[in-house]
């Protein structure tokens, strides 16, 4: 499937929601923020937020400091 991800065109495979891509990048749920088509998706959405060919994703990691 062809998704535009953070700016850039990316073919991602074997991918059908949100919480597929975020698994496809081994990302950990509670440090993610993410944007479907320019809407935030709630964590508690991310199994059932269908993507599809052609969508716009920004995922943005949360990274701790100190």
């Amino acid at each position: 499937m062809e998704l535009n991800l953070n700016g850039k065109t990316e073919q991602i495979q074997d991918v059908q929601t949100v919480a597929d891509l975020i698994g496809h990048f081994d990302l950990a749920v509670t440090q993610v923020a993410v944007e479907l088509n320019e809407e935030l998706v709630p964590r508690a959405k991310f199994a059932e937020s269908i993507l599809n060919e052609g969508d716009t994703v920004e995922i943005v990691t949360f990274v701790g400091g100190g």
